[in-house]
């Protein structure tokens, strides 16, 4: 599924399906909404076409919508039985593979697979999508790099994909700590496509990762005709955008943002918005900050969509808003529920990564909230630096460092709270977080003239190294 020169032999595919499957992958490469609609189109001109079968399959699983996955399992599976593969080209077979895993709920299986097919054909377009949202799911920033830049010079650079592509890599260079050189694929992804709405947030995620909080706002500012409408990604770019304002301490932006473009009072009830909406208010919390009335819609929309066990680093955000909203007694029956599920469920992703992180961070979350300081800490410590292994990007786990950090100043616990500081600082100098925290601390201990260096470096935004 490649223009020109990397155009695929695609099985029961008409040329009016093929033409609706170029369509589709030109809108999902791009974020936008019409996918959906030219995949249906494809299917509707080829219903056996096994490209566009495992393209809708792909949309189906790749939103975290357990409600999708789950109608598109049965349809699938029943179309995989009545096909014929050895009718296939190896490289369809792959892609139903790949689909199939990720319906399955096998994840990181299906990671493997695109692999492969990458490997043996580094011009397919779907294939890299796919395996770049996979890795992002699952955590994989090694993957989530060198998937792109393994198939990156196969390509023309004058293919109208090669853009996007960069845009991914920018994200893949970013999340592995290359923040220049992810920086530079980003604007050139851009340089190709003002409204790669990928690459705008990959350079988005390297301000937020080099604490240029300033340069951030500017940056989105200068774009915003280019990405706050027509694409699926608005709305967490506006999370990006309300974090830059969340470190310039510019509260009443924060909000602005998050009523009218986060989580406005007719957002749709998807788990991607709801978790970026969850993911800035707990900020707010650990800030101090009361919202007890966003959390209640907030906790209300998760409430409704009454989810099980499907992707572990959606329930922590689920545990956010409950615990956010007061409702602690529906944040410790999800606990309760995926323990149970834990005790009987197939092996699967979801499985590992509830067990292994999200299940202690939920309970950590519960425990923060309660005021149980001590048992946050000792539930988020051994995690610390595994925590991506379920999903999401540095900026978006930040917050479960953020409360480990807040739990050890309650807590009294200075010597911890002050390695956690120290190397938050070393990381982002000019972090205004990171500096009122040390100053805090500072407080604490007495040290009252490095409390007033820390604050005057969080107004100024000036390097240094915290003291002790």
């Amino acid at each position: 599924m490649t223009r020109d020169r990397h155009r695929h032999r695609l099985t029961h595919t008409t040329p009016e399906a093929a033409e609706h499957l170029e369509q589709a992958l030109d809108a999902l490469l791009f974020f936008r909404p019409e996918v959906v609609g030219h995949t249906a189109d494809a299917l509707r001109a080829s219903p056996r076409s096994p490209v566009a079968h495992a393209l809708s399959a792909y949309l189906a699983a790749l939103g975290t919508e357990e409600k999708d996955a789950a109608a598109a399992r049965g349809p699938y599976a029943r179309f995989r039985a009545a096909l014929d593969a050895s009718a296939l080209t190896p490289r369809e077979r792959l892609h139903l593979a790949a689909a199939g895993a990720c319906l399955d709920g096998d994840l990181h299986g299906a990671a493997r697979v695109l692999d492969e097919l990458s490997v043996g054909w580094p011009c397919d377009a779907l294939a890299l999508l796919a395996g770049h949202q996979l890795d992002f799911l699952i955590g994989d920033a090694g993957r989530l790099r060198d998937r792109i830049g393994g198939a990156l010079s196969a390509w023309d650079e004058e293919d109208p994909h090669y853009g996007p592509l960069r845009g991914m890599y920018a994200f893949g260079l970013e999340e592995s700590g290359h923040y220049e050189q992810a920086e530079e694929a980003g604007l050139d992804a851009l340089a190709r496509n003002p409204r790669d709405v990928w690459g705008v947030h990959g350079v988005a995620h390297t301000f937020e990762m080099r604490g240029r909080f300033a340069e951030g706002i500017g940056f989105l500012d200068a774009r915003a005709a280019d990405w706050t409408t027509g694409n699926f990604l608005t709305v967490h770019n506006w999370w990006h955008y309300a974090l830059f304002a969340l470190e310039a301490d510019d509260t009443a932006r924060v909000l602005d943002v998050y009523d009218s473009s986060v989580h406005p009072p007719d957002a749709p009830p998807l788990a991607m918005q709801l978790l970026d909406a969850s993911a800035l208010l707990w900020r707010l919390l650990l800030a101090g900050h009361d919202v007890s009335a966003r959390w209640e819609r907030l906790a209300g929309g998760w409430a409704g969509r009454a989810d099980g066990p499907h992707y572990a680093f959606n329930d922590m955000h689920v545990v956010m808003a409950y615990v956010g909203a007061g409702r602690v007694g529906d944040a410790e029956r999800l606990v309760a529920d995926r323990r149970r599920w834990l005790a009987t469920a197939p092996s699967s992703s979801n499985r590992a990564m509830t067990a292994a992180v999200g299940l202690p961070v939920c309970e950590a979350l519960v425990a923060y909230g309660t005021g149980r300081d001590q048992r946050a800490i000792d539930l988020l410590l051994p995690l610390r630096h595994r925590l991506a292994s379920f999903g999401g990007s540095h900026a978006q786990r930040d917050a479960v460092h953020k409360t480990l950090l807040e739990a050890a100043l309650r807590a009294g616990r200075h010597d911890l709270a002050r390695t956690l500081l120290s190397e938050r600082i070393a990381l982002r100098p000019s972090s205004p977080y990171n500096w009122l925290a040390q100053a805090r601390l500072a407080d604490r201990l007495g040290h009252h003239a490095q409390a007033a260096t820390a604050r005057h470096r969080a107004r100024t935004g000036s390097r240094g190294v915290p003291g002790c």
